[in-house]
């Protein structure tokens, strides 16, 4: 069958993620070569007003206020959903059973068995999904998997993860991230990403030690009254790695009073160490120990074209790709694996693993105890 030239973009919702997803669509094309042109063609939101309003901003054809005749209209070939967590499972599955093309927003789902049933639709059904992690497509990130497996710092010896930020510090009002959710607070939310980020430079997990904490038990309400709290605040847990001999940390929290982005990673090796941050993200630090007494340090490494997914964006080193750079590579990734009719390298069942880590953490702090991933339920 002859490959369609362009490929109709349904997203839904309009806020800070529907609006990177839409500039990555809009932009691929201008920056890399594609066979398979994205189309923006139909923006959901609710109410009515606000989607036309956010459409006609973004450059989409058309909005509608029902993202079910969104998924079912036949000009979509690829949903993306980027609504709050708790409602990506029916609109993944609507998407699935439609035959769509499937671009979700992370974390796949707010519990275990939601999960393991998007993953395994999505795998009888055929169709091609990815979910969005799009840190892990920072040039800069790519290197320092690169610098790891090469040797070049040696036997890795530690590790350090964290993903804070501030928004829900103090008296944050009540919104949907404090709904009842298995583990859709800091662990299920920002905390994903930091475990993402994790198993991307080092590999899948053994086992995990955790412990979730809610801090503020209620919230405050538009109405001036409260409402109870039933999401963690923060996590931290010890994680051991299938193929290193040494216990890492992550850590997430919401509550990081004065950060607006903070995450990162260090990283610890029998000949060197690198350090990241994602609030400079267009840097790497990196330590070698050969390093002749009285010049020892951290050198910086600038990201710049000769690091593979930057050239494209910038043709000079030092002048700084941004985050909706990343988005744009990440749909780079995706129209390249529809292209091929292939599946992306961050599909449902990557997101799963994630999403059983979390279990596992959740399952520690509850019980008090380390948590073997394989005690986790998952489909062959």
């Amino acid at each position: 069958m002859k490959q369609k030239t362009n490929l109709g973009v349904g997203v839904i919702g309009s806020g800070f993620m529907g609006k990177a997803h839409a500039w990555a669509f809009g932009n691929v094309a201008r920056f890399f070569p594609v066979q398979q042109e994205p189309i923006l063609k139909i923006l959901a939101d609710v109410p009515l007003d606000k989607a036309k309003a956010a459409a006609k901003q973004l450059g989409f054809e058309q909005a509608t206020d029902d993202w079910k005749s969104l998924i079912h209209n036949p000009e979509i070939d690829i949903v993306s959903i980027t609504t709050p967590n708790n409602l990506h499972t029916p609109m993944a599955l609507e998407a699935i059973n439609a035959k769509k093309i499937v671009y979700c927003e992370k974390p796949l789902a707010t519990n275990l068995n939601d999960a393991i049933t998007m993953t395994k639709a999505a795998e009888q059904a055929g169709v091609i999904t990815m979910v969005g992690f799009n840190y892990l497509r920072n040039p800069m990130m790519i290197t320092a998997k690169e610098i790891i497996q090469s040797g070049e710092i040696g036997e890795i010896t530690g590790y350090r993860g964290i993903h804070s930020e501030g928004f829900m510090a103090d008296a944050a009002p009540y919104n949907w991230r404090c709904e009842k959710n298995q583990f859709g607070g800091a662990l299920g939310d920002i905390g994903s990403h930091a475990l993402a980020t994790a198993r991307f430079l080092l590999g899948e997990f053994d086992s995990v030690c955790g412990k979730l904490d809610t801090i503020y038990n209620s919230r405050p309400t538009k109405d001036g009254g409260s409402k109870p709290v039933y999401t963690d605040d923060q996590v931290n847990a010890l994680i051991q790695f299938k193929d290193h001999h040494f216990t890492g940390v992550v850590t997430s929290s919401w509550l990081a009073t004065g950060w607006e982005m903070h995450h990162g990673f260090e990283i610890c090796g029998s000949k060197g160490s690198l350090i990241f941050d994602q609030a400079r993200f267009n840097e790497l630090q990196i330590y070698k120990g050969d390093q002749k007494a009285g010049r020892r340090g951290f050198t910086t490494i600038v990201a710049g074209p000769e690091h593979k997914g930057y050239g494209e964006f910038c043709p000079a080193g030092g002048h700084q790709i941004g985050f909706n750079d990343l988005k744009t590579l990440e749909v780079r990734k995706l129209m390249e694996c529809i292209e091929k009719n292939i599946q992306t390298d961050f599909n449902f069942r990557d997101a799963l693993t994630i999403v059983r880590i979390s279990e596992a953490i959740s399952i520690s702090s509850i019980e008090n105890r380390w948590v073997n991933l394989e005690e986790i339920p998952t489909i062959q």
